[in-house]
Parts: C-alpha cells; sequence; structure tokens
C-alpha cells in the first residue's frame, strides 16, 4: 500500500472532511482511501496541540460546534507527582512499550467512516439493529438495502458482540454491526468490560472474514450515558492490547471521530497505549492509569482471580517413597501408603483459592444481619445506620473508582463554592492539609450524593501520601450534622489508603456532642482512624500544629474563638486576622 506524504495526507484529509461536513456541497463525497488518512506515527501529527485541534474542528465543522475546552471530560489520569507515585513512577517497566509496527497500523480522521474505502466500517447500534438506532448517517449513504438485510438477522445482536452485513452502497465492503452498553456508576465494570468486548468482537469478526481494513468510530454514546473519556481508555487499550497479538493480520485501523471534544481526547490519550518514541513511553509511565486491564484490555476483577499460594515450608523435601522391586504390587502399595501422606503434601495453604462469590456474598448477608442486630440501639441514639458489612480491599477499590470517575464527569462548582472542604497549605511537618468547615455543611440545602462525590474528588491528591485534616467545628452546633451512618460511608468511599496516611485529625472547639460523637466512631466505626484525633480549644493551639499562614480561617472562626475564650490573653489583629499572646507585666 503506497502511503503519500504527511502535507499530502493532511491536506487530502481536511478537504475530504471539509466536503463531509457540508452535505449538498460538491454532490456526492469522494471515497477516502486508507493511503489518504494520516498515520498515527506520521511526523505532523506531533505538531497537535489542543488549542490548534479546537480551532481546526471549528473551522471544519463552520463554527457551528464549541471548542473542546467547552465540553465536560475526565481530567488527566493521574497527573503531576501523585500520578507518578500511582504509576510506579518514571523507573517503572512501560506497559505499553514503542512498538512502530503497530503504530504504523493506526490512522485518525476527523470524520465519519462511511465514505471511508477500507475493508469494514463498524455501525454501534441497538439489540434490534434498528435504523433509529444507528450510528449518524449509515444508512442514509448505505441505502435500503443495509435496513433489509439487518432485518434478517437471527436474534438481533447482544450487548458485547458483532455481526456483519454487506456494505450496499458504501465504499467499504462489509459493516459490523455492534452494540455498546449502557452505562451506570453502580455497573461500571461491567460497561468497561462490554465496551471493551464491543471492540475485540469486531476486530476478531474482521479478521475471521479474510479483511484487513477497518474504520471505527466511537463505539460509546452519550445517549447510553457513557462518559467520553473513560471510554476512550478502554476503547484504545483494547485495539492496542489486540494488535499485539494480531498485528501481521490487520493492514489499518482508523479511529474516526466527529467531535472536537473527541478529537482532544484521543489527541491526549493515543500517546500513553501507542508512544511513538521513548519521551512519550516514559511519559506515559505516570499518566496511564492504575487499571489498564488484563492482556485483553479488559478490567481485571480481584474477587474472580484464582490465587495460589506458594508451598509451605518444607514441602519441598518431602518425597514420595518408591515400593521395593521385589515387593509384590499389594505391599508395594501398602508400603506407598504408609510412607506417602497425601493430605499433607496438598496442603490447604497450596491448594487454597479464592472464595466462590456467591459464597462471599452469603456471608457478607449473614454478617449484615448480624451487624443490624447488634447495632439497633445505634440508630435509637441518633447515630444513624451504621449496621451495614464491612467491605473487602478489592469492594473497596471498585467503589472508590466509580465514584471517582462519576465524580471527574460531573461540574460540582457549586458544591466546590459553599466551601465546606477546601485545600489548605502544609502543616508545621510539610504534610498537606485538608480544612473541613462545619457551620458550612447546610444539611438541609445540600445534595448528599452530590457533596459525595465532591468530597472523593477533592481528598483523592491528597490520600496519595500522608496527610492532616483540620475540622473547624466553630459555631457548627447551630446546624444539622450528619450522623455516624454517613461518617462510615464516607470512610469505606476514601478506602484503606485514606486511613493509612491520614496522620491525624486536628478538631478545633469541639462540643460535648461531638466529642461523644467521636467516641461513637471510635467504638463503632473505625477506631485506627477516630483515636487520630487532636482536640483543639483554642485557635493559638492549632497554629502551633498548622502554621497560620497555611490556613484560609472564615472570619467567623476569630469570632467564635473570642467569644467561647473571651480574648483571654489573646490580641487579634483586625486587618490580618492574625492572633498574638497578649505580653505578659
Amino acid at each position: 500500500m503506497q502511503h503519500r506524504s504527511p502535507a499530502a495526507a493532511t491536506a487530502s484529509g481536511a478537504a475530504s472532511t471539509a466536503a463531509a461536513m457540508e452535505p449538498g456541497v460538491g454532490g456526492v463525497e469522494p471515497a477516502v482511501t486508507l493511503d489518504q488518512v494520516p498515520r498515527w506515527s506520521d511526523p505532523d501529527q506531533r505538531l497537535y496541540t489542543p488549542s490548534s485541534s479546537s480551532a481546526t474542528a471549528e473551522a471544519a465543522d463552520g463554527g457551528s460546534e464549541p471548542a473542546a475546552s467547552t465540553f465536560l471530560s475526565f481530567s488527566d489520569p493521574l497527573t503531576g507527582d501523585d500520578g507518578g507515585a500511582a504509576g510506579g513512577g518514571c523507573a517503572s517497566a512501560s506497559r505499553f512499550p514503542v512498538d512502530h509496527e503497530i503504530n504504523s497500523r493506526i490512522y485518525l480522521w476527523r470524520g465519519h467512516p462511511w465514505n471511508m474505502e477500507v475493508d469494514a466500517v463498524v455501525n454501534s447500534t441497538n439489540e434490534s439493529l434498528d435504523e433509529a438506532h444507528s450510528s449518524p448517517g449509515l444508512h442514509a449513504a448505505a441505502g435500503s438495502g443495509l435496513a433489509e438485510e439487518c432485518a434478517t438477522l437471527q436474534g438481533g445482536c447482544r450487548t458485547g458482540m458483532a455481526k456483519m452485513t454487506n456494505a450496499y452502497d458504501l465504499p467499504a465492503r462489509k459493516v459490523i454491526h455492534t452494540v455498546g452498553p449502557k452505562y451506570a456508576v453502580k455497573y461500571h465494570t461491567a460497561a468497561e468490560n462490554a465496551l471493551s468486548h464491543c471492540y475485540r468482537s469486531c476486530l476478531e469478526l474482521l479478521i475471521e472474514n479474510g479483511l484487513e481494513s477497518i474504520a471505527m468510530g466511537c463505539i460509546y454514546t452519550e445517549a447510553k450515558n457513557y462518559p467520553r473519556e473513560p471510554a476512550a481508555h478502554v476503547a484504545i487499550r483494547t485495539v492496542r492490547r489486540f494488535l499485539e497479538k494480531q498485528k501481521g493480520k490487520i493492514a489499518g485501523l482508523i479511529f474516526c471521530i466527529t467531535s472536537s471534544s473527541d478529537t482532544e481526547i484521543y489527541k491526549r490519550l493515543l500517546p500513553l497505549y501507542f508512544p511513538r518514541d521513548k519521551q512519550e513511553e516514559e511519559t506515559a509511565v505516570s499518566k496511564l492509569p492504575a487499571d489498564v486491564g488484563d492482556e485483553n484490555g479488559e478490567t481485571v476483577i480481584d474477587e474472580r482471580k484464582i490465587r495460589i499460594r506458594p508451598l509451605p515450608a518444607g514441602a519441598a523435601d518431602r518425597t514420595v517413597a518408591t515400593a521395593p522391586l521385589d515387593l509384590p504390587l499389594e505391599s508395594g502399595l501398602a508400603s506407598s501408603r504408609s510412607t506417602f501422606k497425601l493430605d499433607s503434601y496438598l496442603d490447604p495453604s497450596f491448594m487454597s483459592l479464592i472464595k466462590d462469590p456467591d459464597l462471599r456474598r452469603k456471608e457478607q448477608w449473614e454478617k449484615s444481619s448480624q451487624a443490624q442486630k447488634g447495632f439497633n440501639y445505634a440508630r435509637l441514639l441518633g447515630y444513624g445506620d451504621i449496621g451495614f458489612p464491612p467491605l473487602s480491599a478489592a469492594e473497596e477499590y471498585s467503589l472508590h473508582s466509580r465514584y471517582l470517575a462519576k465524580a471527574n464527569s460531573l461540574n460540582l462548582s457549586e458544591i466546590a463554592e459553599m466551601k465546606i472542604i477546601y485545600r489548605g497549605g502544609v502543616d508545621s511537618e510539610g504534610r498537606p492539609v485538608m480544612v473541613v468547615v462545619g457551620a458550612h455543611f447546610l444539611l438541609r440545602c445540600l445534595d448528599l450524593e452530590r457533596f459525595v462525590l465532591h468530597v472523593v474528588k477533592e481528598f483523592e491528591p491528597l490520600i496519595q501520601k500522608p496527610y492532616t485534616i483540620v475540622y473547624l467545628h466553630s459555631a457548627a452546633s447551630l446546624q444539622p450534622q450528619p450522623d455516624l451512618g454517613f461518617m462510615k460511608r464516607i470512610q469505606q468511599l476514601l478506602g484503606r489508603k485514606h486511613q493509612r496516611n491520614l496522620h491525624g485529625i486536628y478538631i478545633l472547639h469541639p462540643t460535648l456532642g461531638l466529642r461523644t460523637a467521636i467516641l461513637g466512631m471510635q467504638l463503632l466505626i473505625d477506631g485506627e482512624v477516630w483515636k487520630k484525633v487532636v482536640y483543639v480549644d483554642r485557635l493559638v493551639q492549632l497554629f502551633r500544629y498548622v502554621p497560620r499562614e497555611q490556613l484560609t480561617i472564615p472570619d467567623f472562626v476569630f469570632q467564635h474563638d473570642l467569644e467561647v475564650n473571651g480574648g483571654r490573653g489573646m490580641i487579634v489583629d483586625p486587618r490580618t486576622k492574625h492572633i498574638y499572646q497578649r505580653p505578659s507585666g
């Protein structure tokens, strides 16, 4: 296959894209061959910047679509110092090393795939394969024959699977139809794996039919509530893993994108999974998410792993006694039985597997039932429902990941503006500080679900390493406060990393009611975390742990401190709000 120069390919691609975006101009849209599409490995692809991409996209769209920056999208995964720590640092081995042979098979195209002259194009549809739910523009371009053939397919197509039909009036030879999953935070892992299976099924069907080139649009759709960026991660890593095994059977794979937001996302994520040089490969180590799936790109579910422990000490020294040659068979077997203890050699610690998920779920139900019986008195005391069962490490990780993904997909600015929690500076030993203002927690006018998402999002950068919480309880007793059940759920969402890395919780102006609630949390929820509480009665005491210049403190806190402590021995600077010890004498 002959490949044009980068400049020619770019010019041709821009012209074709402009024609595709302006129906009716120039009559029938010309077919675009593979050698007209810029390869991912082309030098001009490296000149991309998000701003220039947005400008190009707007020019192609005639200014009808807003820039990519105006779209909701996930932030760059694991950026900054925390990303390096979570991803293993630059010294770690790359999970997606440079592979020029694979890169030469990847193409990126702005536009629909229906005018691509390739072996197959992909249609994202529903289980009935009807025209109304197919990718925009496909049936109009392919003609009525496509809908008629789709209607003859027995059983339609299941989610995650793929079926093939003729392409009729399209320049392509075949159309591969696949059904993407609906997305819900509760079933995040299932949706990820179903989407990964969509891409893999399409590629497997391509190879099974002896085809070599394919154009794929975004199988996930906003109509099914799938967030753009997480879905792009799944798509790109699944394709990468497939090509690692089957690159000799696929000549070209085109990612077709139709919006400026998807253009920005793919241009940013492709270097993570298809690095073109060592610099991109090293950068990807710190930018990639912690979970990039298994050898097929599917999310690994810890509960379904089979774990076999090492042989116990001394097991390797055990030998099977051999029957003497001159003994008859019966005596030989008897001797063998007496010296070879099968039950001791097959040690339970060697043969143990992870519990059946159904059995473990049953045990959780039993624990929950026992907990409900044991903690009924907590509800009677107004502490809320704290009887739900504890989560395993894998369950906490999965729950945290789902909430974090949801939080990153939403605009939670109205929660942030309430200043219930916000980042401070560092404490006296250099640990980052999270400030919580109790009086700002207006329970009656707060969407608790969105607040929880905001908490998960704000705490995520801090809990990766040791950190401190400062809770300002000043005047908070005037507002209804969350119960212990709510606090337990928050703690489960933040997970074990939060428990391990939390250095201390400094509580300013504690009341008797708060001290009682903390005692309840120490006894009923988690003694490890809540025993790190340090009560601070006066602001000047707090400044011993966290320097004044490292905290942004609301004015009413200073006023409350003066009212409670009477200003004994204190001088407050009205301009800077600094508090000084009154000189003696």
